[in-house]
């Protein structure tokens, strides 16, 4: 513990100043100014780590990051040591210091009466100071097995897994079925909050290491290797495909056009912002718009908007606005239900809690708005207030209802995979499915999820891959027990 005074010397939390708002919703760019090297201020905030005799930041963080190491560390300035100690639990801390919701934070010590560590900020530091020093090298396995695996999506989840087996000595295939790798890293989160060059560079760093990228492969679909095809090709395969079935709306007036899925929209927005050509765009330019869900979706579907030129942005959520502090239901250290304000919501729009869509209205077969209620929480369910009824306009509503699992059919029901009753593709507590050499990774056998639990699984499953590829143990790190797996959100 460097600073034993830290947290009574600098009790506030300081964080990384935001561009302007009127500033950037001009551009896709990065909403937070430029990162200062070797900042006083992470320093500062590193060394208010108490380097507590237990450190509850660890159960908060699915990875089991070495937090209180490389708050030390950071606060010495010793950058090589701390990126060592970052990345022996975390592949990929510029993906996590960027898009994690960060429950480590909620999870701190100081906390308890004070406000925490910015641990988040602290991580994406110690990673972007690592790459300006030209610490992040590739790692290639000393020497190859003979053994072969095809990972099956390159999300956050496939990507971990992939970089895992590979610097294990494996031949690794990595299969995408869209035209670029990345999955909703690339697809589905926007270019202001993390640019496609933070993937790229990692990308690059995993094609020196040896794995190999297959894009444009819709595999199980017609004209494309199956199931049986990679069965015969290869040793073992990781499914981390994802829960990518969306929670619909079956309301009167749902077929109705202007109506779209927020993962049809956000594909096009993130192309846009690259300077892609989008046929069939769909744009909020001009338009009145409706997001219906309150999650980061929504938040991104906001932003987006917002840079399209939105006339009108209405974002509604079910569930009634959360308290600005812990409730005596939600003590320290669970991750607290407190109402929040993301970057997005910073920029623009209207906040609606508490409210139900009834019905779309329409006119020529477009979307022309939305007919809503008030809602009141009954058993856990919103039901609508009688007499509250009214209508917003809308040419374009977004549904950022979440993920209700894995699809079925195509290479699932081709290599026999089973799935639960919440459309999750069923596993044992080493991540095999029943079919032998066959493992599952991330939201797809999780549920949706977080980034940290997507690559905390990702490695897991690295490992149980690789002991059964070795016939014995495996030397690969495993963050997440089984019982945890089960357990913990």
């Amino acid at each position: 513990m460097a600073d034993p005074r830290g947290f009574l010397t600098h009790r506030e939390r300081e964080l990384p100043g935001r561009r302007p708002v009127e500033v950037r919703i001009r551009d896709w760019k990065d909403v937070y100014e430029e990162r200062e090297e070797n900042s006083p201020i992470v320093r500062r905030q590193a060394s208010r780590c108490m380097d507590c005799g237990v450190p509850f930041c660890h159960l908060g963080c699915p990875l089991g990051n070495l937090i209180p190491d490389w708050n030390d560390l950071v606060h010495r300035g010793d950058w090589e040591e701390a990126i060592d100690r970052l990345h022996a639990t975390n592949n990929f801390p510029d993906f996590t210091g960027r898009l994690c919701p960060a429950p480590c934070e909620d999870s701190c010590v100081l906390g308890i009466n004070q406000p925490p560590v910015t641990i988040k900020n602290v991580e994406l530091h110690i990673i972007e100071e690592a790459f300006q020093r030209g610490l992040v090298k590739p790692e290639p396995p000393d020497q190859l097995t003979d053994k072969t695996v095809a990972v099956i999506g390159s999300g956050p989840a496939g990507l971990a897994a992939a970089q895992q087996l590979t610097r294990a000595g494996h031949t690794v295939a990595v299969f995408e079925r869209d035209d670029a790798i990345g999955g909703l890293l690339r697809y589905g989160i926007p270019e202001f909050k993390m640019e496609t060059s933070v993937l790229e560079r990692r990308l690059d760093q995993m094609r020196a290491e040896g794995t190999i990228f297959r894009t444009g492969i819709h595999l199980g679909a017609e004209g494309n290797p199956g199931g049986a095809d990679l069965l015969e090709s290869y040793d073992a395969v990781v499914l981390a495909t994802g829960a990518t079935v969306h929670r619909e709306l079956g309301i009167e007036g749902r077929e109705l056009d202007g109506i779209h899925r927020a993962m049809d929209y956000l594909p096009h927005g993130n192309r846009e912002s690259r300077g892609e050509t989008v046929s069939d765009q769909i744009s909020a330019s001009g338009k009145d718009v409706v997001v219906i869900g309150g999650g980061d979706t929504g938040s991104d579907c906001i932003g987006t908007a917002v840079r399209q030129g939105a006339r009108s942005i209405t974002q509604l959520q079910y569930r009634p606005q959360p308290p600005a502090e812990r409730g005596e239901d939600d003590p320290w250290p669970t991750y607290p239900n407190v109402f929040r304000v993301s970057t997005s919501q910073e920029e623009g729009g209207e906040r609606h809690f508490s409210a139900v869509t009834v019905r779309f209205a329409g006119e020529d077969g477009h979307v022309s708005g939305l007919v809503l209620q008030d809602s009141e929480q009954v058993d856990g369910m919103a039901v609508p207030v009688p007499g509250t009824e009214r209508e917003l306009p809308a040419q374009l509503v977004l549904l950022a209802m979440g993920f209700s699992g894995a699809e079925r059919g195509g290479l699932a029901d081709q290599l026999g995979i089973q799935f639960d009753d919440r459309s999750r593709m069923v596993r044992d507590g080493g991540y095999a499915t029943e079919v032998p050499g066959v493992f599952v990774a991330g939201d797809a056998g999780r549920g949706q999820s977080l980034i940290v639990w997507a690559i905390a699984e990702g490695r897991a499953a690295a490992a149980a891959v690789d002991s059964y590829l070795r016939g014995g143990p495996s030397e690969l790190d495993s963050p997440v027990t089984p019982t945890e797996r089960q357990l913990r959100p």
